[in-house]
């Protein structure tokens, strides 16, 4: 996988590959820094003593050295598990224990799990670029590559496998989604640690030689369009969040360079599409995806998504759409979206957990848990969760996890969370709760034990929570019922 992304540095030694941008200017790595880079921190890790299959905790926050470990551990054989820095040490310590890391590699401030491991600094990590470049470790395509987290209907976040033919796998999203060739210059708006930007904004530019641009640490939403125009980006990625929050500062944009914008990680309201199309003169893409398979439906430049719709499976994808018994429905008709298990870019399992993921598949079909639709002519429209996972700025939540956490308040009784949309464009995550708890004491208790983006923001107390006959949360109704000027 790491050779096949940095296949092209070699003979584009000099061009930029990446640009860390701020508004008084830019960061530059060259393509021949950033693989030597990547190949010096391949020859740390296993001068530290690790070996080819152990898993390397990634805890670093929004910097260069987040892919360089990341491409480094891949390249020898290692197995990253890249991590959102902003979760909690409770959290981390939960997850970490699933996985028996050998070794974190430790950004400063950032917390770290409770368990015993090797600590490799962010300092010994950039100290790596200057050794001998590592070998690349290449065998069977099928083996492990790299682990990310997901959350899962159970409230546990799930450990989710991939393997090295996942690189191979995201081409069909070069065309399929992007529109991307070499010339390009992509901005994600995303931080380094986040895996859509590890794939959109900087893997697949670089498997292309194109230069990947990322904005640096504080940079706001309000600061992208100078950052857009001033790096001269022709392709912008973002979730529909940082979409908005530009929109908020700017009714006009001149950007002379942007062909169209990419948008992932939660559905982009047709509004916000229409917006940006009047202040731009540009359109966005949007794309379909989850952990296990990344994005697979798609709009692209040469196909665009009909109005409604979340697009086309990308090209040398195989989807279907199954009713209750693991069988297709006819076009038109409501199922559960499923990618065939022949797909590269499916994962290999669950960590540790072989009933959970044999209980995803229906014969030779990955059953993805989206409620969809698939018209004659194959463009899908997106009908909902059938699991009520939330989704908090690209991030895909369990009710489940939040309410475990918000249950060991004192005073919290009963719980419940849900995604509420509070208006056509934003939703947020709220919590119902029935004991005599105050609202900030709940506050101040998802403050110190949930990740920014999980904690609740829309608050309500209640005498009972709806049930359904069979006494489970009846968040549907909960979801209906709560007031839309709260």
């Amino acid at each position: 996988m790491a050779a096949h992304v940095l296949a092209r540095a070699p003979d584009l030694a000099e061009k930029s590959a990446l640009q860390i941008l701020r508004p008084g200017g830019a960061e530059r790595w060259s393509y021949a820094r950033l693989e030597a880079a990547v190949r010096g921190a391949g020859s740390g890790f296993l001068a530290a003593g690790l070996q080819p299959g152990d898993r390397v905790l990634l805890r670093l926050g929004n910097t260069p050295e987040f892919p360089v470990a990341y491409l480094g551990a891949i390249a020898v054989g290692l197995v990253p598990v890249p991590t959102a820095s902003q979760l909690t040490a409770p959290e981390i310590t939960k997850m970490a224990a699933q996985i028996t890391p050998a070794a974190v590699v430790a950004g400063e401030g950032i917390a770290l799990p409770d368990l015993p491991m090797r600590i490799l600094s962010e300092a010994d990590l950039r100290g790596f670029e200057a050794l001998p470049p590592c070998a690349y470790d290449r065998s069977d395509p099928n083996r492990l590559a790299y682990i990310i987290f997901t959350s899962g209907t159970s409230g546990q976040p799930r450990a989710v496998m991939h393997a090295h033919r996942a690189i191979w796998a995201r081409q069909m999203m070069h065309q399929g989604w992007y529109g991307l060739t070499e010339a390009d210059r992509l901005l994600h708006a995303g931080a380094f640690n986040w895996t859509y930007t590890l794939g959109t904004g900087l893997m697949d530019p670089w498997t292309l030689g194109a230069t990947a641009l990322i904005p640096g640490a504080g940079v706001t939403p309000a600061q992208l369009p100078l950052l857009l125009r001033r790096f001269d980006a022709t392709l912008f990625a973002a979730a529909p969040g940082v979409y908005r929050q530009i929109l908020k500062h700017h009714d006009t944009l001149s950007l002379p360079k942007l062909r169209h914008g990419l948008s992932a990680g939660e559905a982009l309201p047709d509004t916000l599409r229409a917006r940006w199309n009047t202040a731009t003169g540009t359109k966005i893409f949007e794309a379909l995806g989850m952990s296990e398979c990344s994005t697979f439906i798609s709009g692209a430049p040469d196909r665009p998504a009909p109005p409604g719709t979340a697009g086309y499976p990308q090209t040398g994808r195989r989807v279907a759409v199954l009713d209750d018994a693991g069988q297709p429905v006819p076009r038109g008709t409501p199922g559960t979206l499923a990618v065939h298990r022949s797909d590269p870019g499916l994962f290999l399992g669950y960590w540790g957990a072989p009933e959970e993921t044999a209980a995803r598949v229906a014969g030779d079909w990955f059953v993805t848990g989206d409620t969809v639709a698939m018209a004659d002519d194959g463009a899908i429209t997106y009908l909902g969760r059938d699991d009520d996972m939330m989704n908090a700025g690209g991030f895909r939540v369990s009710p489940l996890e939040v309410e475990a956490v918000m249950a060991t308040c004192p005073g919290a009784g009963e719980v419940a969370a849900v995604e509420i949309r509070i208006s056509g464009e934003t939703s947020l995550i709220a919590l119902a709760w029935t004991g005599p708890a105050a609202q900030a004491d709940l506050a101040a208790h998802a403050n110190a034990r949930l990740a920014r983006y999980k904690q609740p923001r829309l608050w309500r107390a209640l005498p009972a929570l709806p049930h359904n006959p069979n006494g489970k949360i009846n968040r549907r109704s909960l979801r209906e019922t709560w007031p839309r000027t709260n």
